[in-house]
C-alpha cells in the first residue's frame, strides 16, 4: 500500500498541530472538512481512523497533550476508556478517532459533507 502524504494545515495554526499530530501516530485515512462559515461549532472537524482501540486512545492521549504543550486550553476528550469512538474537542478543530468498521458505520464524512462536490480534503494516495 502506498504511504499516505499528510493533510497540511496552515503552519503554525492549531489545525496543522492536529494534523501533524495524527500523522506522527500514524492514524490512517485521515479526512479535514472546513466548516468555515458552516457551522459555529468549530472550524474544521478532522475524520482518522486507528488500527486498534489502544491506538485510538493512545493518539487522543498525546494529541491532547500536545495541543495542552503548544500553549492552547486543554481539550475534552470523550469515549475512553472504550475507544471506538473518541472525540477530542480542541476548541477550534473538534476530531473524531475511529475503529474503521465504528467509523463506516457513522460515516460522519458524509453526514458532514453538506451537499458539496468536494466538501473533505482527503490526503492522496
Amino acid at each position: 500500500m502506498p504511504k499516505q502524504e499528510p493533510i497540511k494545515g496552515e503552519p503554525g495554526s492549531l489545525h496543522a498541530l492536529v494534523l501533524e499530530s495524527l500523522d506522527e501516530d500514524q492514524a490512517q485515512d485521515i479526512v479535514s472538512i472546513e466548516l468555515i462559515g458552516k457551522s459555529s461549532i468549530a472550524d474544521y472537524m478532522v475524520v482518522a481512523s486507528g488500527r486498534s482501540t489502544r491506538q485510538v486512545a493512545s493518539m487522543a492521549a498525546k494529541m491532547a497533550e500536545r495541543v495542552k504543550k503548544a500553549g492552547y486550553d486543554s481539550p475534552r476528550v470523550e469515549g475512553l476508556p472504550a475507544a471506538d469512538w473518541v472525540l477530542v474537542d480542541t476548541g477550534d478543530v473538534v476530531v473524531h478517532l475511529f475503529r474503521p468498521e465504528v467509523r463506516h458505520f457513522y460515516n460522519l464524512e458524509r453526514m458532514w459533507g453538506f451537499g458539496d462536490d468536494a466538501p473533505v480534503s482527503k490526503a492522496e494516495a
